[in-house]
Parts: C-alpha cells; sequence; structure tokens
C-alpha cells in the first residue's frame, strides 16, 4: 500500500521535482560505481624522514612492475644527476674549508680553485637541492673535478663525510664523473636510482598487482613538509616505513649548526613511534624497511655505534648485530596497548633501494602482505 501511495506521489512530481529526483538517483548510481572501483585500489602510503629511500623504491617500482625508463625519461634525469656530482663536489670543497684540509699537489689546487670560480656563477643551494646547469657550464671543469676526486686532500676530507652533510651518491657519481660531464650522457638504470631531488610534494603512482591496482602515495619527509601528510591518512590499506641504517652517525640537517644537534636515526625513531600510534592506522599493516645496508656494511667498520647509542651491545664491525639492534629499536616502538590478534602487525625487511634484485625480492613478501590487508578490509577472506 506505501508502495502504491509513493508511486502515486511520484505521478505527480512538477517537472523540477521529477528532473531533481532523477538527477539524484543519476548521482547514487556513480557513487555505487565509484565505490566499487574504489575497492579495486589498494593504497600504499610512503612515510619517512628525509633521505630515507622513498622515491628510490617509487623508481624501483617503475622497473619492476612498470614500464621503466624510457629515452625521453632518461634524459630528464640528466640535469638532476649532473646536480648532484656539483653539489657533492660543492660540499666536499666546502668541508676541506672548514675542516682546515688543503689539496695534496699544487695540480689539484688549480683544478680546486676552478671549479669554485665556476660554482660561484651558480644560485646558492643546499647540498641535496637541484641546481640547474647546463652541459656548456660544467664541460670547462670536468678535468677539474677528475682531478680534484683523485687527490689525497680530496679523498681526506670525503673520509670525514660524517662531520658535514653530503649526498649519500656522491662517490658513485665522482667516480664517473668524466662520463656525467659528457654532452652525449644518457643515464643508466642506477644512475638514476641514485639520484637525489628533494621531494616537496605528495605524488601519487599506479601500478597493477594481481587484478587489483596499487596508488603509492608518496610525500616529502623533511619535517617542514610532515603537516601535509594528514590528508593522506584515509583509506590507506598498508603503510611502508623506510629508514636509513646509515643514518645512526649523523645528524640532521636542520639543526647541523645548532648546539644541541638531533640524531638522524633518533629521530626517525621518534617518527616512527609517532606514527604507529596514530588512530588512523590502528590495525593496518606498516612494513618497516631498514634500507641503505650497502652504506651500513662499509660504515659500520669505522664506525662504532656504541657511539651514538651507548646501550648497543653487539661487537664493533658487525653488520649483522648492527642491523638486528636497529631493527629492535624501532620494534620496541610499538606499545603494549597495541599488542593483541586485531592490532597493528610491523613487517620489518633489510633493504638496499638501489640493488634492484634485493628490491624485487622483497616486494614479493611485501606484496603479499598488502593484498591480504585489503583483503580483510573488505571481508574478502
Amino acid at each position: 500500500m506505501l508502495r502504491l501511495l509513493e508511486m502515486c506521489w511520484n505521478c505527480i512530481d512538477s517537472p523540477e521535482q521529477a528532473a531533481q529526483r532523477r538527477k539524484n538517483e543519476e548521482i547514487d548510481k556513480r557513487i555505487m560505481a565509484d565505490n566499487k572501483v574504489d575497492q579495486r585500489i589498494v593504497k600504499l602510503l610512503l612515510l619517512g624522514s628525509g633521505e630515507s629511500g622513498k622515491s628510490t623504491f617509487i623508481k624501483q617500482l617503475r622497473i619492476i612492475k612498470g614500464k621503466g625508463f624510457d629515452s625521453e625519461n632518461r634524459l630528464s634525469y640528466t640535469t638532476t644527476i649532473r646536480s648532484n656530482l656539483i653539489q657533492s663536489v660543492k660540499s666536499i670543497l666546502k668541508a676541506m674549508s672548514t675542516l682546515y684540509i688543503e689539496c695534496a699537489t699544487e695540480e689539484a689546487e688549480e683544478a680546486k680553485k676552478k671549479v669554485l670560480n665556476m660554482l660561484s656563477t651558480l644560485p646558492d643551494t643546499q647540498y641535496d637541492e637541484v641546481c640547474s646547469i647546463t652541459h656548456k657550464q660544467l664541460d670547462p671543469i670536468a678535468e677539474s673535478i677528475v682531478t680534484l676526486w683523485a687527490d689525497e686532500g680530496f679523498q681526506k676530507c670525503f673520509s670525514r663525510r660524517k662531520e658535514f652533510q653530503l649526498l649519500d651518491s656522491a662517490q658513485y657519481y665522482l667516480d664517473k664523473a668524466e662520463q656525467i660531464c659528457k654532452s652525449d650522457f644518457i643515464p643508466t638504470n642506477q644512475d638514476i636510482l641514485r639520484s637525489r631531488e628533494k621531494t616537496t610534494s605528495i605524488t601519487e603512482y599506479i601500478f597493477d598487482i594481481k587484478k587489483v591496482q596499487l596508488k603509492v602515495i608518496d610525500v616529502g619527509g623533511q619535517r617542514k613538509e610532515r603537516r601535509k601528510w594528514i590528508s593522506c591518512f584515509d583509506n590507506i590499506t598498508s603503510i611502508i616505513f623506510l629508514s636509513s641504517l646509515s643514518d645512526y652517525d649523523l645528524q640532521l640537517q636542520e639543526t647541523f649548526f645548532e648546539s644541541n644537534q638531533t640524531n638522524r636515526m633518533r629521530e626517525s625513531l621518534e617518527l616512527f613511534g609517532t606514527i604507529i600510534k596514530y588512530p588512523w592506522f590502528q590495525q593496518k599493516s606498516i612494513i618497516l624497511f631498514l634500507n641503505k645496508t650497502d652504506l651500513f656494511e662499509e660504515k659500520i667498520m669505522s664506525s662504532n655505534i656504541r657511539d651514538y647509542f651507548p646501550q648497543y651491545r653487539g661487537k664493533p664491525g658487525d653488520a649483522t648485530a648492527g642491523m638486528e639492534f636497529i631493527r629492535e629499536m624501532y620494534e620496541e616502538k610499538k606499545p603494549p596497548s597495541l599488542e593483541g590478534p586485531e592490532s597493528t602487525h610491523i613487517f620489518p625487511h633489510f633493504t638496499c633501494a638501489t640493488d634492484t634484485d634485493n628490491i624485487s625480492k622483497v616486494f614479493k613478501d611485501v606484496q603479499e602482505i598488502i593484498l591480504k590487508s585489503y583483503l580483510d578490509e573488505f571481508n574478502l577472506i
């Protein structure tokens, strides 16, 4: 009877009311369709402090799951790579002055003057910012860069790099300086993976995995960028939090010249501890990438973790013990209140984001974790 009355009432709708009713029905249909599409999208949020390797991980996904880098893509990285090379030279030369280190030869001293003269024509930028530099500017000092890199004084300063801010890729690019400076330079996958450009915006990438779409959301890691993070927290399936293992003896850039310096790893630990308590991420899978194993294994041979984390009881130079100690520090950030079968789960992995084989193997495990979280969320298992 009520249905009959409703049908009769609809029969006497005015033309405007009938049009509005049809419009509302169409909107409802679109919302239902969008919800179905949204259920086929797995949202993965990349978090972590600056220079932890988030953007490098995205590049690896492009190689492993996407279409990689075509000729146009590769050429677009040329400016960034050349800038990374120049910024590395600039950082070391600046540190030589601060640390009172001289070039070992007159030839290197002349090369230093030539490079500094060219650097004075460029905008004053931070060590991790991209400066626009052309081949025409770079070509006259290419030989001078090679000369400096071979100099004992320059190398001595480089060996003390934990005392100043320097890109992780500095050695890699300085080893390839002559090739990078050539006019016909085309970056390889490894050149691109090691390139550094500060992320200052929220960027989304779409990849297909097992009949669902994986939307990876990359956000800036620097302190001033984190206020933007909250806008990305809704409807997240899983989180990948990246931390650089090699940061245990480094200071945060923002506090480098302050008397009360902040250790980079301690800052990352505090950030992880804060994120894991957010209500948005309760009952979510948090995948922890303890990244840059290659740099860590090299560094730990000459830099004792105990000097920065006195509670460390492993042997100096023991990379395995050091990595396990760091893993435990992150896992201990999970409060007892979050324990239980329905609680937040942490899945740690040791990674080298510039190693495609390593990330390919790790991502197979990550893929299963993400898909299980997705199926759980929509009650499909």
